[in-house]
Order: C-alpha cells, then sequence, then structure tokens
C-alpha cells in the first residue's frame, strides 16, 4: 500500500512518518504541508492511504477529500488534536482517526485497521462516509463554541491570533507574554484564563509560568539532576516541572 502525508505541521509529519518507516507494507509516496498540494499530489499520485490533518491553515481536510478526482479512492485516517471532532466521526462511523498527540500502540492498531480493508469497502462506503461526515464538520463549524482567535490589542489595533500560530506562553507579573514564531505580544491576563480559553485546542501547562503548543516542540532536553526541558521552534527552552512531566510524557507518547 502507498501513503501520503499530510499536515501543516511539521513535527506532526514527521511523527507519522518515522512510525510508517517501521511498516514494511507501506510505501510513503511523499508529504504535503496545505491542502492545496494536498489535492494536487491525491489526484496525481493515487495513494492508497493518506494521513490527513483535519484543521490546515488554508483548509480543512474535510474540504480536501471534496475535492479528490480519484478512483480508486483511498483510505483517509484523520490526525487532529480536536477530540469533539474525532467524538462525531466516531458517532457516524466514519473515517479512522488518531487523536494528537497518539501514542505508538494507537498508530500501529490504526495501520492493522487499514491493512484489512479491503478495496471493495472503501470504494463502496467512501462518498457516504465522506458526505456524512462533512454534515456534522460543517454543523459542529456553525454551532462550536470553541474560539477560533485570540484579540491582543495592540496600541490602536487588535491583533487575532489563531491557536496554531501561538508557541507558547509565559507568565509576567499581571500579563501574559504570548510567543508566534516571528512576534511577542503582551496581553494582560492570567494564565489560568489562557489555559481555559485553549483547553480545546493542542496547549499543555507544562508549568506554573508556563504553557505551550504541543505542536510547536522542537526536542525534549533532558538537563542534570533529572531536570528535563522542552526546546521550541524557536530554540527557547523551557522548564518542564516535575508534576507535569509524567501528564505531558503521556500526551506526547514517550
Amino acid at each position: 500500500m502507498k501513503a501520503l502525508v499530510v499536515d501543516d505541521e511539521e513535527l506532526a509529519r514527521r511523527r507519522v512518518l518515522n512510525l510508517l518507516a517501521e511498516v514494511k507494507e507501506i510505501e510513503v509516496l511523499g508529504e504535503c504541508s496545505n491542502g492545496k498540494s494536498a489535492i494536487t499530489q491525491i489526484n496525481k499520485l493515487k495513494p492508497g492511504l493518506v494521513f490527513l490533518d483535519i484543521s490546515m491553515k488554508d483548509m480543512s481536510g474535510f474540504e480536501v477529500l471534496q475535492k479528490l478526482h480519484v478512483n480508486p479512492k483511498p483510505v483517509v485516517v484523520f490526525v487532529t488534536a480536536y477530540d469533539n471532532y474525532a467524538t462525531k466521526a466516531f458517532d457516524v462511523d466514519a473515517f479512522d482517526f488518531l487523536l494528537k498527540p497518539f501514542r505508538d500502540e494507537r498508530f500501529f492498531k490504526t495501520i492493522k485497521k487499514v491493512l484489512n480493508i479491503s478495496n471493495n469497502e472503501v470504494q463502496e462506503n467512501f462518498e457516504k462516509r465522506l458526505q456524512t461526515l462533512f454534515e456534522v464538520y460543517s454543523k459542529d463549524r456553525k454551532t462550536s463554541k470553541i474560539p477560533l482567535k485570540l484579540p491582543v490589542r495592540q496600541g490602536n489595533k487588535t491583533v487575532l491570533l489563531t491557536p496554531n500560530e501561538i508557541s507558547y506562553i509565559c507568565a509576567s507579573g499581571y500579563y501574559a507574554e504570548i510567543y508566534t514564531e516571528n512576534s511577542k505580544y503582551l496581553l494582560r491576563e492570567s494564565l489560568n484564563n489562557l489555559e481555559e480559553f485553549f483547553k480545546n485546542h493542542a496547549f499543555f501547562r507544562i508549568h506554573r509560568s508556563a504553557i505551550i503548543n504541543l505542536n510547536h516542540i522542537k526536542e525534549i532536553v533532558h538537563s542534570d539532576f533529572s531536570e528535563v526541558d522542552v526546546k521550541m521552534r524557536d530554540n527557547k527552552l523551557l522548564r518542564i516541572s516535575k508534576s507535569n512531566k509524567k501528564e505531558l510524557f503521556d500526551k506526547l507518547g514517550i
């Protein structure tokens, strides 16, 4: 079986690609970092299996599938950090899901399921499942209370930050310092409130003074005296408190 990996987060793509390297029955055709290139590559390469991120910057994974014109249809495994989508999709017996961050054993369980799916089953159920899933997704987008953007006042303007843009947040007195890949913003807000704001996204509080975006972790650094830090994409080192280390490692599948 030939596979294509689609995710706008490089760390997430690397994780799936590294795990696929251990599966001899699957050949990786390539990877895509956005929905537009995914549509082109799937229609061109005709993979039998696609690992597809639900929430990308240019479009959703559901919208990607609606623009495919390939036959036979691929087996689709959605990869998402949003458990509300996964729950609803399972309710309608849709495609399989990997909920970020997932453990290795969960990934290989999905692979086993994929390899046992017959081609006829994929073709017969693809359109029906896609339509049902897209209807659920569209309805959920209209009624969802999940905040899509964080407003940050900057002088005479308000910057609207999407969760995917934010790498990490640090406490600074009565303020929170919000870091993106290219900028730093100051917001008069507590980390407790920001933790609640982002609870349905891929954020985790590693310390009483720091919240990180799990998709922006570059490395885990083991220091002296059993201390552990996370190195973010901008090479910033942030200490993980001992009380939060186990839960973080569980989320990362370490």
